[in-house]
């Protein structure tokens, strides 16, 4: 039988290894709910540990789960099976600037907020920006992170050019290139983004930049409900003014965050807000926000508020950034980030509020309203245990059912991880399912990487 301390052999420290006892935090994610069990925890330094690891684990069948920073929040770093967590987080350097070529090459355990600083204080700019801004680089791209300038600039998956990557069988790899161009042969690359660990570990990304926008500025507005807000969007897409962000809150919401935070947040009169940014050039900046107004006033905004104090802006935008952290501090909560057709964004959110009237439990809803990404906290309230756990289930397949009525989907951009498997499973066609099972065979033959996150029912 395998004895783990034999990794010890791949490794140059002792403190790479962990054994016995693991620490908690390395058999849950961040809602710290869904706890798995682990014989090792190993932080590799290098590629070649982590081929040198993967041999040993696929020789001894032994299960493996990757992870970064552990800010996943639908169990994806849970390690469901057993066996090994390979921590990636200590393979954090920045490896290259390239300005030539615009791309930057990381480790996959740099954390997102390190990399955009660094980047922008040398003139560029890294557009995904997903809410948890310590989550990591390979991270980002397991689940292929969106966040809140998705509406303008793309996801992750539009600024990964290339990956190396390592094969459960330990065999290395690289995937893509620094080259714009690319129709040779099948993208393995983009099978690699966004599949949450269950093909291969990823070592090194090579990741797209674009120049420095010279201005960015926010709005609030604010409206007398969130239905009329979200009316809004579409009309101001229209006007080809190219916001970067458009978010939509509920004041329910705002309120939780301005305590969590202790800070205030503009017109708390207002049923619900728009919060929307425009960057690029300081007039075509301006010229935008203003046609944004216009439009917004013809949906019954009831003021706008251009966020010029950087203070302010900081402010509304750490608020917005903490809304899942400030329902779970006063609830358990199930978050869900469900993405629907952008045009059936209000249809969606009327659809959750006449259910919470309806049922008597609460739904916190806000997100990107500029693609269509539900944010959603199902709140538990005073429920007991089992009361909890039979009425979350329920009402979230109603929540589910009614976004692929309307052409949605399972995840925007959290990824399916252990606790929408269900979900996923339930409302994606056999087909699909059976052609993503072979492609996992492929890579992957006896099922070691992140085997919970399996596409059988």
């Amino acid at each position: 039988m395998a004895s783990y301390e034999e990794l010890r052999n791949f490794l140059e420290s002792d403190t790479q290894l962990i054994t016995g006892d693991i620490p908690q935090e390395y058999l849950t994610d961040v809602l710290k709910r869904l706890k798995g069990t682990a014989e090792a925890v190993i932080k590799p330094e290098s590629v070649e540990q982590v081929s040198a690891i993967l041999k040993w684990t696929y020789e001894h069948q032994i299960p493996v789960t990757p992870r970064g920073a552990g800010t996943n929040l639908v169990g994806s770093t849970v390690p469901d099976h057993g066996g090994i967590v390979l921590d990636l987080s200590g393979m954090n350097r920045i490896l290259e600037l390239d300005a030539e070529t615009m791309t930057a090459t990381v480790e996959p355990g740099v954390v997102l907020a390190d990399f955009q600083q660094y980047v922008e204080e040398r003139g560029f700019f890294y557009p995904p920006d997903p809410g948890e801004k310590t989550a990591t680089i390979g991270g980002n791209i397991s689940t292929n992170a969106g966040g809140m300038r998705a509406v303008k600039y793309g996801v992750t998956r539009d600024y990964v050019m290339g990956l190396e990557i390592v094969l459960a069988d330990g065999k290395i790899l690289t995937v893509g290139s620094k080259n714009i161009k690319d129709s040779s042969g099948l993208s393995l690359k983009n099978l690699i983004i966004g599949s949450e660990g269950t093909l291969a570990v990823i070592t090194k990304c090579i990741l797209k930049l674009i120049p420095k926008p010279e201005t960015s500025l926010s709005v609030v507005v604010p409206f007398d409900s969130l239905e009329a807000g979200i009316k809004s969007v579409l009309a101001i897409k229209n006007e080809n003014v190219n916001p970067t962000a458009i978010e939509f809150v509920e004041q329910k919401v705002i309120r939780l965050g301005e305590k969590f935070l202790n800070l205030s947040f503009p017109y708390p009169e207002a049923k619900a807000y728009l919060i929307l940014t425009a960057d690029g050039r300081k007039e075509e900046v301006y010229r935008n926000l203003k046609c944004i107004q216009e439009v917004a006033k013809k949906y019954g905004a009831l003021d706008y508020l251009v966020l010029t104090d950087q203070e302010q802006s900081q402010n509304v935008w750490k608020i917005r950034g903490a809304l899942v952290k400030a329902v779970e501090a006063v609830s358990e909560q199930e978050p869900v980030d469900i993405v629907v057709p952008v045009n059936k964004t209000a249809e969606f959110i009327s659809y959750v509020n006449a259910l919470e009237e309806e049922t008597g439990m609460q739904f916190i809803s806000f997100g990107h309203a500029g693609d269509g990404n539900v944010h959603l906290c199902v709140v538990r309230g005073n429920l007991s245990e089992e009361e909890w756990q039979i009425k979350k289930r329920e009402h979230m397949q109603k929540i589910y059912k009614k976004a692929y009525e309307l052409g949605g989907l399972t995840s925007g951009e959290h990824g399916i991880g252990l606790s929408k498997k269900e979900f996923f499973l339930k409302e994606t066609d056999e087909t699909n399912l059976e052609l993503m099972r072979a492609i996992k065979r492929s890579f992957d033959p006896k099922q070691l990487l992140n085997a919970h996150i399996s596409y059988n029912k």
